[in-house]
Protein backbone atom coordinates (compact mmCIF):
# COMPACT_ATOMS: atom_id res chain seq x y z
CA UNK A 1 0.00 0.00 0.00
CA UNK A 2 1.81 3.02 -1.23
CA UNK A 3 -0.68 5.50 -0.50
CA UNK A 4 -1.48 5.27 3.14
CA UNK A 5 -2.28 9.12 3.57
CA UNK A 6 -5.01 8.79 1.15
CA UNK A 7 -6.95 6.20 3.70
CA UNK A 8 -7.98 9.46 6.11
CA UNK A 9 -9.10 11.51 3.25
CA UNK A 10 -10.89 9.33 1.54
CA UNK A 11 -12.50 7.17 4.47
CA UNK A 12 -14.85 3.93 3.72
CA UNK A 13 -14.60 4.88 -0.12
CA UNK A 14 -10.64 3.72 -0.01
CA UNK A 15 -9.85 0.57 -1.68
CA UNK A 16 -7.11 -1.31 -3.77
CA UNK A 17 -8.27 0.07 -7.42
CA UNK A 18 -8.32 3.55 -6.42
CA UNK A 19 -4.76 3.25 -4.66
CA UNK A 20 -3.68 1.51 -7.75
CA UNK A 21 -5.07 4.00 -10.17
CA UNK A 22 -3.99 7.15 -8.09
CA UNK A 23 -0.13 5.90 -7.90
CA UNK A 24 -0.23 5.13 -11.70
CA UNK A 25 -1.49 8.98 -12.48
CA UNK A 26 1.00 10.27 -10.01
CA UNK A 27 3.72 8.40 -11.98
CA UNK A 28 2.54 10.09 -15.17
CA UNK A 29 3.05 13.51 -13.74
CA UNK A 30 5.94 12.94 -11.89
CA UNK A 31 9.78 11.74 -11.86
CA UNK A 32 11.52 9.58 -9.39
CA UNK A 33 13.72 11.44 -6.90
CA UNK A 34 17.11 9.73 -8.31
CA UNK A 35 16.27 10.50 -11.47
CA UNK A 36 15.35 14.44 -10.78
CA UNK A 37 18.80 14.88 -8.92
CA UNK A 38 20.68 13.09 -11.70
CA UNK A 39 19.20 15.76 -14.43
CA UNK A 40 19.36 18.52 -12.05
CA UNK A 41 23.45 17.69 -11.67
CA UNK A 42 23.72 17.24 -15.24
CA UNK A 43 22.36 20.54 -16.12
CA UNK A 44 24.93 21.74 -13.08
CA UNK A 45 27.40 20.72 -15.41
CA UNK A 46 26.26 21.69 -18.74
CA UNK A 47 25.64 25.31 -17.45
CA UNK A 48 29.27 25.49 -15.58
CA UNK A 49 30.76 24.45 -19.61
CA UNK A 50 28.65 27.13 -20.94
CA UNK A 51 29.57 29.64 -18.75
CA UNK A 52 33.39 29.07 -19.06
CA UNK A 53 32.63 28.92 -23.28
CA UNK A 54 31.25 32.09 -22.91
CA UNK A 55 34.32 33.14 -20.90
CA UNK A 56 35.81 31.90 -23.51
CA UNK A 57 34.63 33.65 -26.19
CA UNK A 58 34.46 36.93 -24.36
CA UNK A 59 38.26 36.56 -24.00
CA UNK A 60 38.83 35.52 -27.84
CA UNK A 61 36.48 38.95 -28.24
CA UNK A 62 38.18 40.96 -26.12
CA UNK A 63 41.73 40.12 -27.65
CA UNK A 64 40.39 40.80 -31.09
CA UNK A 65 41.35 37.21 -31.87
CA UNK A 66 40.24 36.23 -34.91
CA UNK A 67 39.11 32.45 -35.86
CA UNK A 68 42.44 31.82 -37.92
CA UNK A 69 44.90 33.22 -35.30
CA UNK A 70 43.19 30.99 -32.51
CA UNK A 71 43.90 27.72 -34.69
CA UNK A 72 47.44 29.11 -35.07
CA UNK A 73 47.77 29.39 -31.12
CA UNK A 74 46.20 26.13 -30.62
CA UNK A 75 48.28 24.43 -33.51
CA UNK A 76 51.49 25.67 -31.39
CA UNK A 77 50.20 24.68 -28.25
CA UNK A 78 50.04 21.24 -29.73
CA UNK A 79 53.39 21.22 -31.49
CA UNK A 80 54.64 22.64 -27.81
CA UNK A 81 53.35 19.67 -26.13
CA UNK A 82 54.12 16.98 -28.20
CA UNK A 83 58.05 17.89 -28.33
CA UNK A 84 57.58 18.55 -24.44
CA UNK A 85 56.44 14.49 -24.41
CA UNK A 86 59.49 13.74 -26.84
CA UNK A 87 62.04 15.85 -24.81
CA UNK A 88 60.58 13.76 -21.09
CA UNK A 89 60.83 10.24 -23.22
CA UNK A 90 64.17 11.06 -24.01
CA UNK A 91 65.41 12.28 -20.75
CA UNK A 92 64.10 9.28 -19.21
CA UNK A 93 65.31 7.18 -22.29
CA UNK A 94 68.85 8.62 -20.81
CA UNK A 95 68.61 8.43 -17.38
CA UNK A 96 67.38 4.57 -17.90
CA UNK A 97 71.04 4.05 -20.15
CA UNK A 98 72.84 5.83 -17.84
CA UNK A 99 71.68 4.17 -14.96
CA UNK A 100 72.21 0.64 -16.31
CA UNK A 101 75.67 1.86 -17.83
CA UNK A 102 76.20 3.48 -14.17
CA UNK A 103 75.67 -0.50 -13.00
CA UNK A 104 77.53 -2.16 -15.28
CA UNK A 105 80.55 0.26 -14.35
CA UNK A 106 80.33 -0.61 -11.18
CA UNK A 107 79.97 -4.10 -11.55
CA UNK A 108 83.36 -3.95 -13.15
CA UNK A 109 85.13 -2.07 -10.68
CA UNK A 110 85.35 0.97 -12.80
CA UNK A 111 86.85 3.73 -10.69
CA UNK A 112 84.79 6.36 -12.46
CA UNK A 113 82.08 6.09 -14.69
CA UNK A 114 82.99 9.51 -16.57
CA UNK A 115 86.15 8.23 -17.50
CA UNK A 116 84.82 4.79 -19.04
CA UNK A 117 82.30 7.16 -21.10
CA UNK A 118 85.25 8.79 -22.83
CA UNK A 119 87.41 5.81 -22.77
CA UNK A 120 84.84 4.35 -24.78
CA UNK A 121 84.08 7.57 -27.31
CA UNK A 122 80.90 8.81 -28.87
CA UNK A 123 80.30 6.37 -31.35
CA UNK A 124 80.60 3.64 -29.09
CA UNK A 125 78.67 4.66 -26.70
CA UNK A 126 76.50 6.01 -29.63
CA UNK A 127 76.10 2.08 -30.71
CA UNK A 128 76.19 0.92 -27.17
CA UNK A 129 73.02 3.55 -26.49
CA UNK A 130 71.34 1.93 -29.78
CA UNK A 131 71.78 -1.75 -29.71
CA UNK A 132 69.03 -4.31 -29.39
CA UNK A 133 71.45 -6.80 -27.31
CA UNK A 134 73.02 -4.43 -25.36
CA UNK A 135 74.11 -6.10 -22.39
CA UNK A 136 76.48 -8.21 -24.60
CA UNK A 137 78.01 -5.42 -26.17
CA UNK A 138 77.96 -3.86 -22.85
CA UNK A 139 79.93 -6.49 -21.61
CA UNK A 140 82.24 -6.61 -24.43
CA UNK A 141 82.93 -3.05 -24.66
CA UNK A 142 83.93 -3.26 -20.83
CA UNK A 143 86.06 -6.18 -21.26
CA UNK A 144 87.95 -4.21 -24.20
CA UNK A 145 88.60 -1.54 -21.66
CA UNK A 146 89.29 -3.96 -19.12
CA UNK A 147 91.68 -5.48 -21.12
CA UNK A 148 93.04 -1.79 -22.80
CA UNK A 149 93.13 0.17 -20.55
CA UNK A 150 93.30 -1.03 -17.10
CA UNK A 151 94.58 1.82 -14.90
CA UNK A 152 90.64 3.23 -15.41
CA UNK A 153 89.63 -0.05 -13.07
CA UNK A 154 90.06 -1.16 -9.52
CA UNK A 155 92.85 -3.42 -9.11
CA UNK A 156 91.31 -6.58 -8.44
CA UNK A 157 94.62 -8.56 -7.02
CA UNK A 158 94.76 -8.84 -3.25
CA UNK A 159 96.44 -6.44 -1.15
CA UNK A 160 99.89 -7.92 0.73
CA UNK A 161 99.29 -8.99 4.00
CA UNK A 162 100.09 -5.78 6.38
CA UNK A 163 103.70 -5.37 8.13
CA UNK A 164 104.62 -7.56 10.89
CA UNK A 165 107.22 -6.44 12.85
CA UNK A 166 110.08 -8.44 14.86
CA UNK A 167 110.04 -11.54 11.59
CA UNK A 168 113.12 -10.17 10.69
CA UNK A 169 116.84 -11.40 10.95
CA UNK A 170 117.19 -9.51 13.86
CA UNK A 171 115.73 -10.48 17.24
CA UNK A 172 113.87 -8.19 19.18
CA UNK A 173 115.28 -7.12 22.78
CA UNK A 174 113.77 -5.67 25.56
CA UNK A 175 116.87 -4.77 27.56
CA UNK A 176 117.05 -0.76 28.84
CA UNK A 177 120.24 -0.40 27.33
CA UNK A 178 119.24 -2.27 24.08
CA UNK A 179 116.62 0.20 23.89
CA UNK A 180 118.09 3.09 24.65
CA UNK A 181 120.98 2.79 21.98
CA UNK A 182 118.82 2.25 19.26
CA UNK A 183 116.70 5.24 20.23
CA UNK A 184 120.10 6.84 20.47
CA UNK A 185 120.04 8.30 24.17
CA UNK A 186 122.53 8.15 26.47
CA UNK A 187 122.88 4.50 27.58
CA UNK A 188 123.15 4.40 31.82
CA UNK A 189 126.02 1.82 32.95
CA UNK A 190 126.42 0.95 36.16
Amino acid sequence: MALEWLKPILGDGYTEEIDKAISAEIGKGFVARTDFNELKETKKNVDAQLAEANKTIEGLQATDKDLETVRKEAAEYKARAEQAEKDAAAQLDAYKFDTWFDGLAAQYHARNGAVIRTLAGEDRMKALRESKNRDEDGKALFEDLTKNSAYAFEDQTPPPPPYAGGTGGSPVTTSDAAMRAAMGLPVNKK
